[in-house]
């Protein structure tokens, strides 16, 4: 059993509770939980949608840096390799998954919310890349997911001065997509994983695999991929009732199949 996340499913919708007070630092044993819980989610028919939350205060204020500064070169090789293994465990889920943002979302917690598709942001929260400040770079995928999120010019101003963003600031530079006030925060990403997890399942699927295979190659590549993933959903029940529901001028109850 976790004992630093919480993992509860309710109609259709998973949320990824980080418990680890009093800032969710991220040390391994929390990483291990994150990586196994992701899993689960990601082969359960019963979820449609995954919210990520750090609760009312904060998101995650990074990396446990106690549990890293003793470490040698070896050490981190190993470590360093399993933190990645976690966050790309969030990163594959194939539902759309929504990172709801408290507090601080720094280091190690902001590349944990650029493994989720969305982010939704409390007015108060903070985001950033601070790990140059200790001497180091972001090593859980900063460097790479955050150039393809907002452009390798704002990635290079947050990485290299390790500044802190606020929500505002955040949402001008499409790090996160919404901002909303912090006592709303969670209700307004279940709100959007709600309508997710009733949408078609295996097009959700399909898109969120398109662009993400698509960002990884060229553009003709990614075209066929598109192309292939397009032609393959007109071989689902959702295609039909969604565009039979079109025709009929009335709202899709899709199936998922």
């Amino acid at each position: 059993m976790a004992e630093f996340i919480t993992l509860e499913v309710t109609d259709g919708v998973a949320t990824i509770g980080l418990q680890r007070p009093p800032m969710n630092a991220l040390n391994r044993q929390m990483q291990n939980e994150i990586r196994e819980a992701a899993v689960e989610v990601a082969g359960r028919r019963d979820v449609g949608s995954v919210i990520v939350y750090g609760g009312e205060k904060v998101f995650a204020a990074g990396a446990d840096i106690k549990e890293m500064s003793d470490m040698s070169y070896q050490d981190m090789l190993r470590a360093s390799t399993d933190l990645q293994e976690c966050f790309n465990a969030v990163a594959r889920i194939p539902q759309p998954t929504i990172a709801a943002v408290t507090g601080y979302a720094l280091g190690g917690g902001c590349e944990l919310s650029l493994c989720c598709d969305l982010r939704i942001a409390a007015d108060s929260a903070k985001l950033g890349q601070p790990e140059i400040l200790l001497g180091i770079i972001p090593g859980a995928g900063g460097t790479q997911r955050l150039p393809r999120l907002i452009g390798v010019s704002r990635a290079k101003d947050l990485i290299l001065t390790g500044r802190h963003v606020t929500a505002e600031e955040a949402l001008g530079m499409g790090l996160v997509n919404r901002v909303v006030p912090a006592e709303e925060t969670y209700t307004a990403a279940l709100g959007l994983a709600q309508k997710l997890a009733a949408g078609p399942a295996l097009a959700l699927g399909a898109a969120k695999e398109a662009v993400d295979h698509g960002m990884d190659t060229d553009l003709a590549t990614g075209l066929d991929i598109e192309r292939v993933r397009f032609a393959g959903l007109f071989a689902t029940d959702d295609q039909s009732i969604g565009m039979q529901a079109f025709i009929e001028k009335r709202p899709a109850e899709f199936t998922g199949n």
